[in-house]
Parts: structure tokens; sequence; C-alpha cells
């Protein structure tokens, strides 16, 4: 398979990025070092390329019916500005993945008042989601259009990511910049080589932190990062790669599809239940399957359930790792390492549900060794303001 490189690619390379490949994707790993770059977006700001992620237009008047039997949420409900977290799934009730879908306001050029949505995947799962949707509109009014390979996606995180943001748009339209709610998108005006350039802001993230993400034309794109990179003075704004990436979603509490997500797994036992709409009128793919499961008890009274795990020693657990009481398996490390902001090891693990009750002591099998790590809730960290 050929390895797929974002139009950022020389610029992490300038700056002297080790790359890994995710999802098929050359994406820088780190820059320099990843607590550096972890920090960095906890007590200041980072720099992320996401244009690995897709980006999936669908438009049409029954867009919004549509989303509604597509995707688990009740997409309809959303206002237009707004974003949501939701997921798609199979008809048995698998993740095929979780996703966030902003609302646009209606394109009025055909006459016809068409709603717009941009659906956003995971990049090692974009190809597959734009399939599903495009295979499950069949029978609705609408549109879907992969705009994924066109489309450039750049990140600022942390406490001083709106500040900086701001040096790049106008003064007249800061407010469209410090008056966005999380979870919502509007058309900024950034000042970006030489020129105004309007791109879709959305007040979203991966990191626990404020921050930004900004959808941009792949032929812009080098220009906003290079702009983005000029406006801060040292230690304002960080390139972060995958690393600082993951730690940060860790402390956050936040799935990645693979580790705590899956086809094999369910959104009850994952903790996601609220996202799955069973009350929505009409059908959805996966409804019946998922109200089974419901039924069942699945995360809450059967099977297993996804919680946080704080070390009491100082030696973390790794994915696949066993959880244990008493020296019975009981569980796994789905996601794991030291934290850097807390100072402690931290694990997500799905766990018997008679053991998921917070200060529930349990043991990780670390290669022979029990470590001792107790049940938290989640996330493990959240932000002050």
């Amino acid at each position: 398979m050929t390895e797929k490189r974002t139009v950022l690619y020389n610029e992490h390379t300038k700056l002297g990025a080790s790359f890994t490949d995710f999802g098929g994707w050359q994406m820088p790993l780190k820059y320099s070092s990843e607590l550096a770059e972890h920090h960095a977006v906890r007590n200041s700001a980072g720099l992320f390329d996401l244009s690995h992620m897709g980006e999936v237009w669908v438009t049409g008047p029954e867009t919004a019916a549509f989303l509604d039997y597509a995707l688990v949420g009740k997409i309809s409900a959303m206002a237009v500005g707004k974003a949501k977290y939701s997921l798609i799934c199979t008809e048995d009730g698998g993740i095929i993945d979780d996703l966030i879908t902003y609302r646009r306001p209606a394109a009025d050029t055909a006459g016809d008042g068409t709603d717009r949505f941009l659906v956003v995947p995971n990049a090692g799962n974009a190809d597959v989601v734009a399939a599903a949707l495009a295979e499950r509109a069949a029978g609705f009014n609408v549109r879907v259009d992969d705009a994924s390979a066109a489309t450039s996606l750049i990140a600022v995180q942390g406490p001083r990511a709106q500040e900086l943001l701001l040096r790049l748009v106008p003064a007249a339209q800061h407010g469209l910049v410090t008056e966005l709610k999380y979870y919502a998108a509007v058309e900024v005006p950034f000042l970006v080589g030489g020129a105004g350039k309007e791109l879709l802001l959305a007040r979203t993230g991966y990191t626990g932190e404020d921050g930004f993400e900004i959808f941009v034309a792949n032929d812009d794109a080098p220009a906003l990062w290079q702009a983005l990179a000029a406006i801060a003075e040292d230690g304002e704004l960080t390139p972060a790669g995958l690393a600082s990436r993951d730690s940060l979603r860790l402390e956050a509490g936040m799935p990645l599809y693979g580790n705590e997500l899956s086809l094999q797994g369910d959104p009850f036992a994952a903790g996601l239940g609220p996202v799955v709409a069973l009350s929505k009128e009409g059908d959805f793919v996966g409804k019946s399957a998922l109200a089974a499961k419901k039924e069942a008890g699945a995360g809450s009274t059967g099977g297993r359930r996804l919680v946080g795990l704080k070390g009491l020693g100082r030696r973390a657990g790794r994915a696949h790792y066993s959880v244990l009481k008493d020296g019975k398996t009981v569980g796994e490390v789905t996601s794991g390492q030291p934290s850097p902001t807390l100072g402690y090891p931290i694990a997500m693990a799905y766990v018997d549900v008679e053991f998921t009750q917070a200060g529930t002591v349990l043991d990780i099998d670390l290669r022979g060794k029990a470590e001792p790590f107790v049940v938290v809730d989640l996330p493990f960290y959240k932000r002050s303001t």
C-alpha cells in the first residue's frame, strides 16, 4: 500500500519531525520531545496537523432525516452552526467509527433551502464511513461528497489558542472567535498570505483543552500553517505530534478508535449510551440491536464497561495488558501510560461490571508482576476554566 502524506509533510520535515504510520498516513509522531509538546498544549498552545482526518459533505432537502437514519444520534435536532459527537454503527450494533457532525447554514442557491452537514470521521475509517454513508443514502434525496482528499485540517489547542488565533483575524471579526461556543463552528476570515481567506473554524478538539480546528483547502494549508507559526512568539505555539496527542486525549478520557472503540464493542460498554438516541422517531441503522443490548444490560449489569484506572505505583499498564482481581483476569487495558500532567500512571480498560465502582482496587498484570491500580471516574484531567 502506498503511504499517504498530508500537504503539510514538507513543513513537518523542515521542523525535524519523526514520522509514524497512522491509518495509512505518514504523520509526525513528535518534533523533539513528546513530553515538551504535551506540556506546551497544557500550558500555552500546540499546533497540530490533522489533515489525515476525513471530511464528508452531505447535502440535500432530506439530509437531516438521512443522518438520523445513518447515525445513532438525533442529528436533526442540531441547530445551524452547532456540532455533535455521534457514532456510525453496523446493523448488529458494532461501532464503525465515532465522528463529529457539523450543521452548516442552508445553501439556497437552488431555491430549495438545501441542508448542509459536514461529517468528520477518523483517519483510518474515512473511506469506510464515506462508503457507508453513500450506501445508506439510497432512497433519500441527498448527495454524499467525500472531500477528504481536497481538505486539510489544522488544530490549535491550549489555553492560549484563542489569543493566538485572534492575531490572524481582522479586529472587526474578533467576535466570531471570542463568542464561538464549544462544539460550534463559524466561517471566519483569516489573514493568510497577505489576503483574507474565509475558513471554517470549529471550537472542538481532542486534548481536553480549549482549542480550535480549522478546515482549509489543501492549496491554502501550508500558508495557514506558516502564518500561525509566524504570529507566535517563542514558546507560545509549539508544533505537536501524535505522541502528545495520544497522551493528552488519554488524560482527557477521550476514546481512540481501535483502542476503546471497535466493531466488536458497543456504545453502552464504552460509556457512550447517551449518544445513542433510541427514542428518536423512525428507524436507524443498528437500532434494534442496540436496543436489545441496552435491554440486556450491556455495560450496566452485564459484560464489561470502560473505566479509568489510576496507578498506585510508578509502573504503567499498556494496551492489551490483563486487569486482575485477586489474581483472576477481570478485564483488559485499552490505553495506558504515565500521565505527564498528573505525575502518575493512568489507563483506560474494559472491566467486568461488578468491579467498576470508583475506589475499587485492581491490579494490572505488568509482564508477570501485579501492579495496583484504583478505579476512578473519567476524565483523569479536566481544565480549570
